[in-house]
């Protein structure tokens, strides 16, 4: 055992919850943010500015999603070169036939595919032969016998969590808004949960709220302690910036996540909120914008389809509002009365330079 254990440290294989978890999950996320999102980005630009080059551009970024995933991954699991380089076919395999819960079968299949092509990485003289092959025939194989299982039960969980949402809006609003929120503010990534899950429609609104609330929310009730410089890492960057004073006094996340819980049933059962552009802005919130740009994109994709004839300003006022107005104004509120209790005080929101 203690030879095993040696090579494994050796090999720099780590099996942990942290490393696949939380390291490959949120490079998986960096990932999909460097193909598929930007790419619907600058689609949707391009096509608003009649811009062609930009449509164009971001047609093949989208279509890289795949490949950049599992790249990503690797690089999060501190793969060699020659395992990098090789994950290129098993994300483009995985992503393929995962359908659309593609990116759960990306961040499985590519972390097993690496870990083996680290195993014999450097273990002979033909590596360049013998590790990309071992990597990509894992890789493939594994694509071809489980990334379609895979795929079918994500996309089925997302679709009962949208299926849900849309039979009981107040409370899945409020389910879904909490719960995705917690994982922003969390060192996992909201973003490739929502990416796996496929989560759009109401449900992608509701997501969208909460990561909103917990953004927003602590960028404004910390602004006392940080300033503008934590207005804007926070509002538009991470509330992941305040898990350190989460540890130390978990109280300070008791506004914020009732804002979620408030704002999330008013994104559902209001605003009528539905998130159609790319899953993985769900859970982005405001960090970029990139939240408010998917539910855009969702919407020129509807009316390029028919099933919604103009937006409304009746939209715009439900997407400025959940995304900015209620959370700047619920979660001070809240904060007050949460500082007034004596639970949180001055100095346990400030961020460390």
């Amino acid at each position: 055992m203690s030879n095993i254990h040696e090579f494994l440290l050796r090999k720099n294989i780590v099996i942990t919850l942290h490393r696949y978890g939380i390291e490959a999950l949120g490079a998986m996320a960096q990932g999909l943010f460097c193909s598929l999102l930007i790419g619907t980005i600058m689609s949707t630009l391009g096509k608003q500015l009649d811009i062609g080059i930009l449509v164009t551009v971001g047609k093949f970024a989208s279509s890289m999603s795949g490949p950049a995933m599992a790249i990503a991954i690797g690089f999060a699991l501190r793969s060699p070169p020659m395992v990098l380089f090789s994950l290129v076919v098993v994300g483009a395999s995985a992503n393929g036939l995962g359908g659309a819960g593609g990116p759960l079968a990306v961040l499985i299949i590519a972390i097993i595919a690496a870990e083996f092509g680290k195993v014999v990485s450097g273990e002979t003289k033909v590596d360049i032969l013998v590790t990309p092959a071992v990597t990509i025939f894992t890789g493939v194989s594994l694509s071809l016998l489980i990334a379609p299982p895979i795929g079918s039960a994500a996309a089925s969980v997302g679709k009962l969590i949208m299926f849900a949402t849309e039979l009981q809006p107040f409370l899945m609003g409020c389910l879904v808004s909490v719960i995705v929120g917690i994982c922003l503010t969390l060192p996992i990534s909201s973003a490739a949960i929502c990416a796996a899950l496929g989560l759009t429609g109401l449900a992608g609104g509701a997501a969208v709220a909460g990561c909103c609330a917990q953004m927003v929310g602590f960028a404004v009730i910390s602004f006392k302690e940080n300033g503008y410089g934590g207005l804007i890492s926070q509002g538009i960057g991470t509330s992941m910036l305040q898990m350190g004073n989460i540890v130390r006094n978990p109280r300070i996340w008791i506004a914020p996540i009732l804002t979620s819980a408030i704002t999330g049933p008013l994104a559902t059962c209001v605003f009528s909120l539905n998130m159609n552009g790319p899953a993985v802005s769900s859970g982005m919130g405001t960090c970029g914008l990139v939240g408010q740009l998917g539910v855009y994109s969702g919407w020129i994709s509807d009316i390029a389809a028919g099933s919604k004839e103009a937006i409304t300003s009746f939209d715009w006022l439900g997407l400025v509002m959940i995304s900015f107005i209620l959370p700047a104004l619920i979660c001070p509120l809240i904060h007050l009365c949460v500082r007034k209790i004596g639970w949180v005080q001055d100095g346990d929101l400030k961020l460390s330079r």
